[in-house]
């Protein structure tokens, strides 16, 4: 065997060695970041890409920064980075999502020749701007979000830029955290080198290098003979945003999806001009929503890489909600708006593989940022989990993440640890799925009272409109969020006393199938599932994990 060819026993040992290096790489970010967001919600994603910028392997993290993270690598590729190098950036219009996403992108070259780039994103507690947290509801241009990297040298030949480090913290709350949880993206870089390093005195670059193009090939494969199953055809839908933090007026999202042989291509034309507030994601969000939902209705078992994407188009004019000019304000975009065109894409593929798309899960990430201004204050940040729609021949999950996020939730212990809440309720929300033949999943209630005076933002989906139901099914409960039990709008930034009490109440998951046809298909997927129905109306847990995660054959949200 020439060292050009890879059989399908050495394919497969490749492709699990580099899947753990990336995997690796986020033990380290995560073991070794300082804030709870990184810590302990693991808001953060890793991955491998061969020299020419395409993805090798991926830790399974957040599908909205995976999908996005070719758009950083081709940024940096351009300054034609050598052995050492790191950049940093988080510019949305320049590579990056959203500004508290923070991207490092560093040189694979273990033996001075660069083979790859090693890439990791982490969400950052505040990166400055108007508002603790950097997610202010009110935001109508990007300079308000935070401070904007655009794709600058954070370590050369292995010296890290002090005075570019410098410049950062200068700019960000909590500079102790975000040095620390920089430094664990670093130390993850420095794992990966030394990973793959092994693999190339192992095996010999030439060989590694082929195993790049063999796994990429493999997946384009597998994920060809997929989509050539799917109808061929023209599948449409649409949906809206409830408002953009500045109006309340929804703002129409609308997909076109067509499906020829082993082509996708997935047009946003017909969506909103770009708007005022912060509900404007960069095309690359638009990407990462795509490529989510095309992963979730092919098989899984599929490695994710390139090859599962590179048969997919995405398209979007200029100037839209998906696809804005700076300087528009986007923080709302990746959080939000992501979870709205997972939403209608979905939807779209509904109409051509419909025992494969599930019905509308909550659609929203309910971000709840709580932070100080004052000097040594604190930051906190996280988005809360629903209900999952129901499934064709299942109910959906109560109380998980969907979508575009995949996060885990900081437990109370660590929540009363590092800030000054107090924890009054955490728990299923009772009938907050859509009732059908299988059941929508329920959302959740996570109450607590800030015992310091404090600034909250949220930016939150599904208040006005219902997740939906489908084949008969009943939508799921929309969304609330209060403030000592009166309301408050789904984007909003509130000065708040010491002992406000901030209550927020997610979404469930939309019903699958007639209701009346419950009794009969609940008794058969629940003799499948080796369980017995749970009593839905009285739910309720204080569990940071919910017994049902595992069942995620008709989505997966490891894009």
């Amino acid at each position: 065997m020439t060292t050009g060819e890879i059989d399908s026993v050495t394919l497969e040992v490749f492709r699990n060695q580099l899947e753990s290096v990336a995997e690796e790489m986020g033990e380290v970010l995560i073991q070794s970041a300082y804030s709870p967001n990184i810590k302990e919600r693991q808001d953060c994603s890793t991955a491998l890409f061969d020299a020419s910028g395409r993805m090798v392997a991926q830790a399974e993290h957040i599908p909205v920064h995976l999908g996005a993270m070719p758009d950083a690598v081709e940024v940096v590729a351009e300054s034609d980075p050598g052995p050492g190098d790191a950049y940093i950036l988080n510019d949305p219009f320049n590579g990056g999502t959203h500004l508290p996403d923070v991207t490092i992108v560093s040189t694979l070259a273990p033996e001075d020749a660069v083979v790859g780039y090693a890439v990791t994103r982490a969400h950052h507690a505040d990166v400055g701007g108007m508002t603790p947290g950097s997610m202010p509801a009110g935001a109508s241009e990007i300079y308000q979000e935070g401070i904007r990297l655009p794709g600058v040298e954070l370590r050369a030949g292995g010296e890290l830029n002090d005075d570019l480090m410098a410049v950062i913290l200068a700019n960000v709350r909590n500079r102790t955290e975000r040095r620390a949880d920089l430094r664990a993206q670093l130390a993850a870089h420095d794992r990966a080198e030394e990973r793959v390093g092994e693999l190339l005195a192992e095996h010999g670059s030439s060989r590694v290098e082929n195993a790049f193009d063999a796994v990429i090939d493999y997946s384009q494969t597998r994920m060809t003979g997929e989509v050539e199953a799917f109808p061929d055809g023209t599948f449409t839908a649409s949906d809206v945003l409830e408002g953009d933090g500045i109006t309340d007026a929804d703002l129409p999202i609308e997909v076109t999806v067509t499906v020829d042989g082993s082509r996708i291509d997935v047009d946003f034309t017909g969506t909103a001009p770009q708007c005022q507030g912060n509900m404007n994601a960069p095309l690359a969000v638009a990407k990462s929503a795509v490529y989510f939902v095309v992963r979730s209705i092919t098989d899984p078992e599929i490695p994710p890489n390139h090859g599962c994407y590179a048969n997919i188009e995405v398209s979007a004019p200029d100037g839209t909600v998906v696809n804005p000019s700076p300087p528009a304000a986007v923080v709302g975009g990746n959080v939000e708006t992501s979870q709205r065109l997972t939403d209608v894409v979905f939807a779209a593929f509904a109409e051509a593989v419909p025992d494969r798309v599930p019905a509308g899960s909550q659609g929203t990430m309910n971000n709840l940022i709580i932070g100080t201004r004052r000097r040594g204050g604190f930051t906190y940040y996280e988005t809360i989990a629903g209900g999952f729609g129901a499934r064709p021949n299942k109910d959906g999950m109560d109380g998980v993440q969907v979508g575009m996020t995949n996060t885990l939730n900081t437990p109370i212990e660590a929540l009363e640890a590092e800030y000054p809440f107090r924890v009054e309720e955490y728990g299923f929300r009772a009938d907050s799925g859509g009732d059908g033949e299988y059941r929508g999943g329920l959302g959740l209630v996570r109450s607590m009272t800030v015992e310091t005076d404090a600034v909250v933002s949220l930016l939150t989906e599904r208040r006005r409109h219902q997740p939906r139901g489908v084949a008969g099914g009943e939508p799921g409960a929309r969304g609330e969020n209060l403030a000592d039990g009166e309301p408050l709008p789904a984007k909003a930034t509130r000065n708040v006393d010491a002992g406000t009490t901030i209550t927020i109440r997610t979404p469930g998951g939309g019903g699958y199938g007639d209701p009346a046809d419950r009794a009969a298909g609940a008794i058969e997927a629940d003799r499948l599932d080796g369980k017995a129905t749970p009593d839905r109306a009285t739910a309720d847990t204080n569990s940071d994990t919910n017994p049902d995660a595992d069942n995620t054959d008709a989505t997966d949200t490891s894009s």
